[in-house]
């Protein structure tokens, strides 16, 4: 270790003598973090810091302004999952957004990414969350002040004046990977074995956290843009499989002093214990698992932290807190994989195979949400409880402040490490800088095609993606977090697509041409996010919706994913249930024929008259059968587009790496609903303790 970052220095040294010769943007673009790296600090059960007691003191609670109220729920997008210069490696990555910056840019202003130009959305969105790392909120930032108490520290002298601005360029990034490995875990060792004062931790996170919900009260416009008080609670088991979670509180009335965060307990039961004691003291709020991908199969097991299998209290006690998934951000898609769904086409959607700040591959089983829905099927037919009944939604995990939701505009997140194509892979490095990392380090350079690409990361395999989406009466805290606990949610890879789906036992036929279309499907069945009860001998219809994005590609196809129990196993299956173009479903293959769209490899161009602006189907299940359970969810696919790697090497002059994809099809993906059949004795509650019918 000692003689691998002794050779790291004295390729810093070449770099500088190189760099004199010519201008810093030529330097070799990203030394960041290897395997030792850790998001998570010191993998130990011993917590750092006290339990966390208190409510957070602050100015009066912001009342909700009269606002507009939407005769049927309407679709509003927004991203809750959000970082800034508080969060330890987003500050380390070379971020200076401040939350109220990051809610500028949710309004639709531009920002500064850390690399030197503006960052800005083509339009505002509807809600937004700033969730830094409740582990050592701020502690970065105060640790590189050299002013304060936290930075007289040892372990912080590698951070002092990191972010000054002579110090944002190439040349900085081998120093900022090493403080990004280091800086955590040892801080977290010190707090265990009593070298620093938990209260030095904890006034500095105390301070930020209440900046943080100042500046989202701040920034909340009834109406225009919802902002929620949040953080991320950010853990791992120790062989490295990721557990982050992001925690939404449904308002700022009464808040507690100091977020729960992995220094108080590694365990994610524990968080969902100290939510719950929030919860009686009528402090209310959701936590959303993140990057499952991730996860090494850690996420959706069957058996609890401790290896016992999970019971039925459990079950109420996980869902109860944790009612909605990340399906899709930077970092991939947590839909499904082709090792676990090898009849889908279109399972392998810009997965990211690795556990998180690693290279070190992640076990798919137990990683995925599909394979989680599915388990939940048989732990409940087995009389466990069913922990994953979960709503969907995406968003970005960005670092700077604001999220990149278009291929041909991508940036990245992790600021001056990713910022330029150069450091996340998509163009070839500069030879001579490739032949020095590679010295350095096998791991740091790729080479594909003859040419050598930077792979001190996994950054190539990141995307431009994600949003949530709810259907909600009004653009209010109150309206949107009802959405998010319902489960009435939906994600996008990127792009506005707008999803409707519903099931019921007595939709009229033809009702999707019914002017009364919404009113019916309310009233007469549950929208995504809902379960419906079965009748004998019935077959349920669905009623599947999809609007495009008016600034995105035509939609080509609309699906249902099916899951569902037989003789005490799940099983899964896709169908195709309504094709643009004027193209019908083969009854045989359950498929739409190819609609003949494509991509120009000369410029990216499409054609803009081939694919749907809409999509509209009210379809009953073939195969359904009224005595099995059974899990349905919406994917729409829009048609092909070009990768933002694929941007980024035309706009460079060279060719595309052969090893990504060069296209893709962006997508949106319903929460799902869950049939019950009619032969349960008992009905099954939902996550709040009523009938799931509603």
């Amino acid at each position: 270790m000692h003689f691998k970052i002794a050779r790291r220095l004295m390729l810093s040294a070449a770099i500088s003598l190189l760099a004199s010769c010519g201008s810093d943007g030529e330097a070799l673009k990203g030394i960041g973090s290897d395997e030792n790296a850790s998001l998570t600090g010191t993998n130990s059960s011993v917590p750092a810091l006290p339990e966390p007691r208190g409510t957070l003191e602050r100015g009066p609670y912001p009342r909700t302004k009269e606002t507009t109220v939407y005769p049927q729920r309407t679709a509003l997008f927004g991203d809750l999952h959000v970082h800034t210069e508080n969060s330890f490696d987003a500050y380390t990555f070379a971020s200076l957004a401040t939350p109220a910056d990051a809610y500028r840019y949710a309004r639709g202003e531009a920002i500064a990414h850390p690399v030197g130009y503006d960052i800005q959305l083509d339009r505002p969105l509807d809600f937004y969350a700033v969730t830094d790392h409740g582990m050592l909120m701020g502690v970065a930032k105060a640790a590189a002040d050299t002013s304060t108490e936290v930075s007289r520290l040892a372990i912080s002298e590698r951070m002092h004046d990191m972010n000054r601005s002579d110090n944002m360029g190439t040349l900085s990034l081998l120093e900022r990977g090493l403080a990004f490995g280091l800086f955590v875990p040892e801080m977290t060792r010190m707090l265990q074995d009593g070298e620093v004062d938990p209260e030095l931790v904890l006034e500095i996170t105390r301070s930020t956290w209440k900046q943080n919900v100042q500046a989202t009260d701040d920034a909340y416009d009834p109406g225009t843009l919802t902002t929620f008080a949040a953080y991320e609670y950010t853990t791992s088991t120790d062989a490295r499989g990721n557990l982050h979670r992001n925690v939404i509180f449904r308002d700022t009335e009464r808040l507690p002093a100091v977020p729960y965060s992995r220094l108080h307990s590694q365990n994610p039961e524990g968080l969902w214990a100290w939510m719950d004691g929030l919860r009686e003291q009528g402090v209310e709020s959701l936590a959303i698992p993140h990057n499952s991908n991730g996860s090494n199969g850690e996420m959706f097991k069957q058996i609890d932290w401790s290896g016992q299998a999970m019971d039925e209290a459990y079950s109420e006690q996980r869902l109860r807190n944790e009612p909605l998934a990340e399906i899709t951000q930077i970092k991939g898609t947590s839909e499904t994989h082709p090792m676990l769904s090898d009849t889908d086409e279109w399972a392998g959607f810009e997965l990211m195979e690795y556990r998180v700040a690693t290279k070190l591959a992640s076990e798919p089983k137990g990683s995925y949400l599909r394979d989680a829905l599915r388990m939940g099927l048989e732990m409940e037919a087995a009389g466990n409880g069913n922990p994953y009944r979960l709503g969907f939604i995406g968003s970005t995990d960005t670092h700077v402040g604001g999220g990149a939701l278009k291929e041909e505009k991508y940036f990245s997140k992790a600021g001056v490490q990713d910022g330029l194509p150069e450091r996340r892979g998509s163009i070839p490095m500069n030879w001579l800088y490739g032949v020095l990392a590679s010295w350095v380090s096998d791991d740091l350079v790729k080479d594909v095609d003859g040419r050598r690409y930077m792979a001190s990361s996994v950054f190539e395999y990141w995307g431009a993606s994600g949003l949530a989406a709810v259907w909600a009466e009004s653009n209010t805290r109150e309206a949107v977090y009802a959405a998010l606990r319902r489960k009435e949610t939906f994600a996008t890879s990127g792009p506005r697509i707008q999803v409707r789906f519903f099931a019921g036992n007595h939709y009229p036929d033809n009702l999707i041409n019914d002017p009364e279309l919404l009113s019916t499907a309310y009233a007469e069945g549950v929208p995504m996010g809902g379960s419906l009860v079965g009748e004998p001998e019935e077959r349920p219809s669905f009623l599947v919706w999809a609007i495009a994005d008016a600034e995105a590609a035509p939609l080509d196809r609309m699906q249902v994913i099916k899951g569902w129990m037989e003789k005490g196993v799940s099983h899964e299956k896709v169908f195709d249930v309504a094709c643009s173009g004027g193209g019908e479903v083969d009854p045989v293959t359950h498929r739409c024929p190819d609609n003949g769209a494509w991509v120009s490899s000369d410029d990216c161009s499409i054609p803009a008259e081939i694919g749907a602006s809409e999509l509209k189907a009210q379809w009953q299940d073939p195969e359904s059968e009224s005595n099995q359970d059974a899990f349905y969810y919406v994917r729409v696919l829009q048609n092909p587009t070009c990768r933002w790697s694929t941007w980024d090497a035309l706009r460079a002059g060279v060719a595309p790496r052969s090893d990504l994809p060069r296209t893709l099809q962006e997508r949106a993906w319903s929460s799902p609903i869950w049939y019950q059949s009619p032969n349960e004795a008992v009905s099954h509650l939902d996550n709040q303790g009523t009938v799931s019918h509603e």
